[in-house]
């Protein structure tokens, strides 16, 4: 089984909410995951929450980020970098 990190689709038409969810490969898109770890809100200054500390343990176990995910980590990481 090979788990991804990858959004999910959720909110209204044209108003797209994505939560960050660790899902197995082969499960559709929005289908059956599990764990969500995060949120994506592009809405909102592309806001971007997850819980760090299970993002690292996932990650331990192998999962591995999509390249979506995996631009939004970095951002995030940019800018707290930034900011200290």
């Amino acid at each position: 089984m090979s788990v991804r990190i990858r959004l999910a689709r959720h909110g209204r038409r044209k108003q797209p909410v994505y939560r960050i969810v660790v899902a197995d490969s082969r499960c559709p898109r929005n289908g059956r995951f599990l764990e969500v770890i995060g949120s994506y809100n592009p809405q909102r200054n592309d806001e971007v929450r997850f819980d760090s500390a299970k993002l690292d343990a996932w990650v331990e176990k192998g999962a591995q980020p999509s390249e979506t995910v995996s631009r939004l980590i970095r951002k995030i990481a940019r800018s707290q970098s930034q900011d200290t």
